[in-house]
């Protein structure tokens, strides 16, 4: 956890970009001594600069030089507090990318007066000076680690304060809400109602149907921040592992003739049209007596579950009734209301004219809104785009500004407030005394603040700025 006794008054710096040799490192300070620490070590136009005259927002040339020995020469921008990164005055000190001057600059700050800055010390000086809420530093985190498209807009509508404006919103009227309540319990002995609870109970709805949509809507956010999950299921020999290869285009996972080569899950990512999907190779089904085998099935069915899309693999070379069987088999382990299912005929590539007009009757039965079948070849890697349009379309397509929950911690707050609305809904349903209507007000107003910090403990922000990056 972060140490937090001399958080107002240190000056901390740390190298904020990736470690290692590079053309440049971006060495930063912030804090109440940043001015007069870099400018005792720095000159520019050939003498030590000072700190009256210094320019915020202006990249001054110079050299660091200590104890009259030069370290390099550097672009140096200070920033005045409160207009900086952190809400504090800041400096960031542009240098060759030697790690031997990277790390000698930071000695050189440290004995001037500044200490190392701890994992993500950065940002929550930013969160304490009211640069940003809970969510949008959160949302720094996953803007440096996006790896895609998709994965980069919704970190930028977040950082942007499209999620944490809903949450206020929803909290001012439950403030007001409660706010009423409460006065009624001043007038008690009166017999007084404040707060009409026909509107009550439509504002309550309201929220809770808002609550309910951005909880629901982790399941899409998770996956794509974190890579949509695709599972290749099927029976044995019907060539998943001979597709998970040729999507990568590589040799990832044995390939054999004999049955039951694949014992355990595999799991792979890979980038399609800026969208992160997270392939999944599993074992064949089918009933075995090998232990081994038996539990790599087990794993498979578990991770159709967690799959949001789902890829059928089908022999092309099987008849009609036992194709039709395997569908069966895939579709009793399906939700077809939370997940996609794509069906894929493999071994196009060998049927006879007769196997060719059984993979027609097939379509025609099969291929409809809700199941989508394409025909393929995962040896000769026939037919993969028509694949790639299938994700494509089986992925939920969200607006650009459309919110979207990837955070944990978000939905399991999203999760207790939507508890304790519903349990106030069922009060005001059953006229149940006022101060316990409030109470439970009050827990759903205490987990929705605890998502942009308006409530929160020195705990949570220490487990959250752990995980960030030391210079950030």
């Amino acid at each position: 956890m972060l140490n937090t006794q001399f958080f107002n008054s240190d000056t901390i710096c740390a190298i904020s970009t990736p470690y290692g040799m590079g053309a440049i490192a971006v060495v930063r300070i912030s804090g109440p001594q940043t001015f007069p620490i870099v400018c005792s070590i720095f000159q520019h136009n050939g003498k030590q600069m000072v700190t009256d005259e210094i320019t915020a927002r202006k990249a001054y040339y110079g050299c660091i030089v200590d104890n009259g020995e030069m370290l390099d020469e550097v672009l140096v921008t200070f920033f005045k507090a409160p207009h900086s990164f952190t809400g504090e005055d800041s400096a960031e000190i542009s240098v060759h990318g030697s790690v031997y001057i990277q790390e000698k600059l930071l000695h050189i700050l440290i004995a001037h007066g500044c200490r190392m800055a701890e994992a993500g010390e950065f940002t929550r000086r930013a969160f304490a000076n009211g640069k940003f809420d809970l969510t949008q530093a959160e949302a720094i985190a996953d803007l440096i680690s996006s790896q895609n498209e998709a994965s980069h807009r919704v970190a930028i509508n977040q950082l942007k304060g499209d999620f944490s404006k809903e949450l206020q919103v929803m909290r001012s009227k439950l403030l007001e809400m409660t706010a009423l309540m409460e006065l009624e319990l001043d007038f008690s002995e009166e017999d007084v109602e404040f707060a009409d609870r026909s509107q009550l109970k439509a504002l309550l709805q309201e929220i809770l149907d808002k609550v309910n949509i951005l909880k629901d809507s982790f399941r899409l956010g998770n996956a794509i921040k974190n890579g949509v999950p695709v599972a290749i299921v099927g029976q044995t020999n019907t060539g998943k592992s001979t597709l998970l290869n040729a999507l990568l285009g590589e040799d990832r996972a044995i390939v054999s003739d004999i049955a039951g080569t694949t014992r355990d899950t595999i799991e792979e990512t890979l980038n399609i049209n800026g969208i992160l999907y997270r392939f999944i190779d599993t074992a064949g089904l089918r009933q075995t007596d090998e232990t081994i085998e038996r539990i790599g099935i087990e794993r498979s069915f578990r991770k159709i579950k967690e799959a949001t899309i789902v890829i059928g693999m089908l022999d092309a070379t099987n008849d009609y009734e036992s194709m039709l069987s395997s569908v069966n088999d895939i579709l009793d382990k399906v939700d077809l209301e939370q997940q996609q299912i794509v069906l894929c005929i493999n071994k196009v590539d060998t049927l006879s004219d007769q196997g060719e007009a059984v993979l027609g009757r097939l379509r025609q039965d099969l291929d409809n809104d809700v199941i989508m079948v394409i025909c393929l070849s995962a040896k000769r890697k026939f037919g993969l785009n028509d694949l790639y349009n299938a994700l494509k379309h089986s992925q939920p397509l969200t607006h650009p500004d459309t919110t979207l929950v990837t955070n944990v911690r978000h939905y399991e707050a999203l999760s207790h407030a939507s508890e304790s609305l519903n349990q106030v809904k069922a009060e005001l349903e059953m006229n149940t005394p006022t101060d316990l209507v409030s109470m439970d007000l009050r827990q759903a107003l205490y987990h929705l603040g605890s998502i942009t910090g308006e409530i929160t403990t020195d705990e949570i922000l220490g487990t959250i700025f752990s995980r960030f990056c030391i210079g950030k």
